[in-house]
């Protein structure tokens, strides 16, 4: 008694001969050029490709390693960035401003401490708002307070310090300039 029926000699050719050796397969794009160009490719010693294959893998992590950290550092800045604030640096982008913004503040990281706090006096609300955007690229807290001054009130912006040890390679003003470039 037979559990499987006998096979034809159609199905035994496809058991016996795989796809590669059985049918037809089209030309790959290798066989269709000129045999000589690709003899030095299919003809390299193994261990030779291994070595220039990881010394091209080394050289491209490690150049990638140290631009990539930078640039993480930067736009991981830019994101703590509130979205308001940051649309109204990429409208209005007021490089002169910024700049003192930021050398004031990097005064205040050189020389201050932990428990130091900056103040400045920014009348104008939205030059306000873009100096709280410079302190949030750095990592610091800021906030406005409005203080009395005989019958006139005065805004007084108050920076202090977050526990952060970073440091940024590039300024607002610099990723700003460079994203409206396009070279970001």
């Amino acid at each position: 008694m037979e559990l499987v029926p006998r096979l034809d000699a159609q199905e035994i050719r496809g058991l016996f001969a795989p796809p590669p050796w059985g049918d037809d397969v089209p030309p790959s794009a290798f066989s269709l050029t000129n045999v000589g160009e690709w003899d030095k490719f299919r003809n390299i010693d193994m261990d030779k490709e291994a070595n220039i294959m990881d010394s091209l893998n080394q050289s491209s992590v490690r150049q990638k390693g140290h631009v990539d950290a930078d640039k993480t550092a930067v736009l991981t800045a830019w994101r703590r960035i509130d979205c308001r604030t940051r649309d109204a640096l990429r409208r209005s982008f007021l490089p002169d401003l910024i700049e003192g913004y930021e050398n004031c503040i990097s005064h205040f990281i050189e020389e201050g401490g932990e428990g130091d706090v900056l103040e400045l006096k920014v009348q104008d609300p939205f030059h306000r708002l873009l100096l709280h955007g410079v302190c949030e690229y750095h990592n610091l807290v800021s906030t406005t307070e409005t203080e009395q001054i005989g019958k006139k009130a005065m805004k007084i912006t108050k920076i202090k310090w977050k526990n952060s040890d970073e440091k940024l390679s590039i300024s607002l003003a610099h990723f700003l300039r460079m994203s409206k470039e396009g070279a970001w």
